[in-house]
């Protein structure tokens, strides 16, 4: 049997670049075959210093060779202790922000379902408000506040105890912010429950690149304090510098009561999550939250690294912030010239997406990008942008000619599906 017939069906990346991947460093990656690609998928986030960064290969390796712990569970370690002591006095304290650390498990999604869970908790309330959209992860609890309605299908029962409202600009600007949502809060008819917790995403990542206004945010963290809701922000794909400042809130000037980090937190790809949460919500009795792999010392060792090398000035934020201006640029470009398309240039930082008018010609240029040597992905409710997400320690050279294949892959795919073929086909 091949190991095709071996695996479930329910794999996703492996069918749209059907190769197998052996080698990479820093923006590029191998197949077994020797030919490179670009990667401006980074692995959905998790490699924001890209593949095998030499600085931090040499301190995994170093903890490797020198027999150091790996797995830990919650036990006090050298590695713990100076991640713990570095994220404090290197982002944190810097920012003048003030969270417990808890260590939910490895992935996004326990980070996810930490956060909700102990927003319950500490209100003794039940819902959970979220966004009409997001995408918060693939365990039950994390589904019930994703929108996305083909991920909900994969849970097989009803999923609840979360009410989903509209994200920013989600009526095109026709409808005023929270009007729903403040509107229910305050109407003791209204019929929405209590709920003990807001969660939302700054930018959404899988939902198709909506950004949310530094304003909106604002106003949203207002309106939870207003009403004693729990603000919790998914910072999983967008933080660690994604859209240019550590956490992506920042921009906003909001202080949310629970964060939740993973994905590049370790910095060099390997499972780490982290829920941040204010001091006064660390209510839980020893052993009330926990998971086997909370301590991967090796995780502990390149995180902390990664927060020293990168996070001690502003160059790789002024790089991001910089770079995702150029992206915005020529999406731009694009979209005016092919006018008749009605393409959106969506994102923030180096988060970036192209909408197009349905998911089918997204794929087109995915799959073109793919053949010319480029990874690169799909999102929206109907895969309909094309989503950026590469290594933002990538060279000005691969920048470049990552740009070159995508903008080239685009004229291609437009050139062969004219825009009134496109209507026609819609409208038949």
């Amino acid at each position: 049997m091949s190991t095709v017939e071996l695996e479930s069906q329910v794999r996703s990346y492996s069918r749209s670049w059907p190769t197998s991947f052996d080698r990479a460093s820093g923006a590029t990656i191998h197949d077994v075959d020797g030919r490179a690609y670009l990667d401006f998928f980074a692995g959905a986030g998790a490699l924001n210093y890209g593949h095998n960064h030499p600085h931090l290969k040499e301190t995994l390796l170093d903890y490797f060779t020198s027999d150091r712990v790996v797995h830990s569970l919650d036990m006090f370690t050298p590695a713990r202790d100076d991640f713990l002591a570095t994220f404090h006095n290197e982002i944190l304290k810097p920012r003048d922000l003030d969270y417990k650390m808890v260590f939910p498990g490895p992935g996004g999604a326990n980070a996810v379902e930490a956060a909700l869970k102990l927003a319950r908790k500490v209100t003794g309330r039940e819902s959970v408000v979220n966004f009409t959209n997001a995408f918060h992860g693939m365990t039950l609890g994390a589904l019930s506040v994703t929108g996305n309605a083909m991920k909900r299908g994969g849970a097989g029962l009803p999923l609840v105890h979360a009410t989903p409202m509209p994200y920013d600009d989600y009526f095109n600007g026709d409808v005023p912010d929270f009007i729903y949502l403040e509107k229910l809060l305050g109407d003791g008819g209204g019929g929405l429950n209590e709920p003990a917790a807001v969660i939302v995403e700054t930018v959404q990542g899988e939902g198709g690149l909506n950004t949310a206004r530094a304003e909106w945010l604002r106003n949203l963290s207002e309106l939870c304090k207003k009403h004693g809701v729990l603000l919790i922000v998914d910072d999983i794909q967008m933080g660690v510098g994604r859209t240019g400042s550590f956490f992506s809130f920042e921009e906003a000037g909001i202080v949310p009561d629970i964060v939740t980090l993973s994905k590049s937190l370790s910095g060099y790809g390997l499972p780490m999550a982290v829920t941040l949460i204010r001091p006064d919500l660390d209510i839980w009795s020893p052993g009330e939250h926990n998971g086997t792999f909370r301590g991967i010392g090796p995780a502990f060792a390149t995180a902390a690294e990664s927060i020293r090398h990168f996070w001690r000035d502003e160059s790789l934020k002024q790089q991001t912030v910089a770079r995702g201006l150029q992206v915005e640029s020529r999406f731009n470009r694009i979209v005016a010239q092919y006018e008749e398309h009605q393409l959106v240039a969506k994102g923030r930082g180096m988060a970036r997406g192209l909408q197009f008018a349905n998911g089918e010609l997204a794929d087109q240029v995915t799959t073109t990008a793919f053949e010319r040597g480029l990874l690169a992905e799909t999102s929206g409710p109907e895969g309909e942008v094309l989503k950026l997400l590469p290594p933002l320690t990538m060279t000005k050279d691969e920048f470049e000619r990552g740009m070159t294949i995508l903008e080239e892959s685009i004229d291609d795919v437009l050139a062969a599906n004219p825009a009134d073929k496109i209507e026609e086909l819609a409208t038949s």
